[in-house]
């Protein structure tokens, strides 16, 4: 991919860590220049109060071989997303891909509360968090991708539309969440594609985020310690694996094709040929359906 999206521009908002990051430094891999967006800066953090800062994100950037630059943003206030637009207007006179990975609910709800029981305050944060942030970026950002033929718009979730449709996921805030991120990337694929553009949702597989390393007490370099307690996170892919997803996608020529789709990092390894960090495509969500839903031991042959 080196050097296949040189002299594009792509926003990815939600860029300080997990999915954002790894899709931020793929696409700068591939010869990009990043704007990076977040509410954790090596100055302030936000409420998740994590290390993981949004110019760490644009100098892995850089040293990838793309261009990083970091733009604090809280993306459910409009004025500061609409001068973010601005400034990328202003700098570069172009948008090619726009990466709505913008969360930020990973405190904010309960696994076993039902929504009479749930903090209301929380949920409701959550699908702020989680869904207008997403309507309020697209709504600035997108006229500026739309000056030019082949705009790309990937919308992060949690699951495929496939798998969503028949799985209750985690709360009711949460599935509602998640269940809206698809559907947005739906109704922007009809309101895209006429106009040159795509649009498409696209999840992880189990991705070892940052959160999710500490959650298990291991780290990356050894993350199999982790299998002791969880067999089936032997399944787990790298926050870099979905975004050589994004990268595939927005270097090719075709990625109408996909318009309106909901993908997987695992499935469109597949399709174009890219690899895990490791050299491996782990394909979680078939594993889910296949070995891991149905109470089968966890065994990735086959599967990765």
């Amino acid at each position: 991919m080196a050097g296949a999206l040189e002299g594009r521009v792509a926003l990815v908002a939600g860029a300080t860590r997990g999915a954002g990051r790894g899709t931020a430094v793929e696409l700068g891999a591939a010869g990009a220049t990043v704007y990076v967006t977040g509410r954790t800066t090596r100055e302030r953090r936000s409420e998740y109060d994590r290390p993981e800062t949004i110019e760490d994100t644009a100098d892995l950037v850089t040293e990838a071989g793309g261009h990083g630059i970091a733009v604090p943003t809280d993306h459910l206030d409009p004025a500061q997303v609409r001068t973010l637009v601005e400034r990328i207007e202003s700098e570069q006179g172009r948008l090619d891909v726009l990466v709505n990975d913008i969360w930020g609910g990973e405190k904010l709800f309960d696994w076993d509360a039902p929504v009479w029981e749930h903090d209301l305050d929380a949920g409701l944060r959550l699908l702020r968090l989680a869904v207008e942030t997403h309507a309020i970026t697209s709504h600035h950002a997108l006229p500026l991708l739309l000056r030019n033929p082949g705009g790309l718009v990937v919308e992060m979730t949690d699951g495929t539309a496939e798998y969503n449709a028949r799985n209750y996921r985690v709360s009711f805030f949460y599935d509602l969440a998640k269940s809206s991120v698809l559907r947005m990337a739906f109704g922007l694929s009809r309101e895209l594609g006429p106009r040159g553009a795509t649009a498409v949702a696209l999840t992880p597989g189990w991705m070892r985020s940052e959160l999710m390393l500490d959650a298990f007490g291991v780290a990356e370099e050894n993350w199999r310690e982790a299998l002791a307690d969880q067999p089936h996170f032997a399944i787990s892919e790298t926050p870099r694996f979905v975004g050589r997803a994004v990268a595939a996608l927005a270097a090719d020529p075709e990625v109408a094709r996909w318009n309106g789709d909901s993908l997987s990092s695992g499935g469109l390894a597949r399709e174009y040929g890219f690899t895990d960090l490791d050299g491996s495509r782990p394909d979680a969500w078939r594993y889910l359906v296949e070995v891991q839903d149905p109470g089968r031991p966890a065994d990735v042959t086959g599967y990765r």
